[in-house]
């Protein structure tokens, strides 16, 4: 018992962290409302969102068991000074009805989650009213490869590897620059003095065989 209560303190100490939520027919928008959270931790799989952090010296914590699968690559999440904001794509991302709550639990969705009426939508004004997801520029990607972040954070990224790339390149042909020149001008008068004799020569072999035939056809 004693080794359990460590934990047990932890968990009373740690309060519920505040969570509202809105959605489209392809994403959900999670918001946990936290200012200035450190220490934080988000992990997320195909069915549940789990986070802790620090906010106003306070432990925060929150179990999030989807409604639904969701899809771990292609999501963002950012910390902001406000809040901790989340664009997490749905499993599946054709099908027409909206959820018709966040968690699968409904008891807990009562307790633990709030519409978010910001960016709350009817279902039938969705189409075309996508999230304003400007808050999640330069934010994480839930998935390993790293997907919108990904597309705002790290997709930077590729262009910046790429022009390193091509620095790179262009350093080395700027550097060989100075001996490729030399070389190709000492092969190309190399190959062009070989080539100027025997052109010389092929001349000079047309010109003795004109005359011979102007004095054949003469004769």
């Amino acid at each position: 018992q004693a080794s359990e209560s460590p934990q047990h303190l932890l968990t009373m100490a740690s309060l519920m962290a505040p969570v509202k939520w809105a959605q489209r027919k392809d994403s959900l928008y999670v918001t946990i409302s936290l200012q200035d959270v450190s220490d934080e931790k988000i992990d997320v799989t195909e069915k549940k969102l789990t986070f802790t952090g620090t906010a106003s010296g306070q432990n925060y914590s929150v179990e999030l068991e989807f409604f639904k699968d969701i899809e771990v690559e292609g999501s963002v999440w950012n910390v902001l000074p406000s809040s901790i904001q989340m664009k997490i794509m749905k499993k599946d991302q054709e099908e027409e009805e909206f959820w018709p709550r966040l968690l699968l639990d409904k008891t807990k969705e009562k307790t633990n989650v709030k519409v978010d009426w910001d960016k709350y939508v009817d279902e039938d004004e969705a189409e075309g009213n996508d999230f304003d997801d400007s808050a999640l520029e330069g934010g994480q990607g839930m998935g390993g490869m790293g997907g919108m972040p990904g597309m705002g954070g790290m997709g930077g990224m590729p262009e910046g590897m790429d022009m390193q790339k091509l620095m790179a390149q262009m350093g080395q042909m700027g550097g060989g620059a100075g001996g490729m020149p030399d070389m190709a001008s000492m092969m190309g008068g190399m190959g062009g003095m070989p080539g100027g004799e025997e052109e010389d020569e092929g001349d000079s072999d047309d010109d003795a065989d004109l005359p011979d035939l102007e004095s054949s056809d003469s004769a």
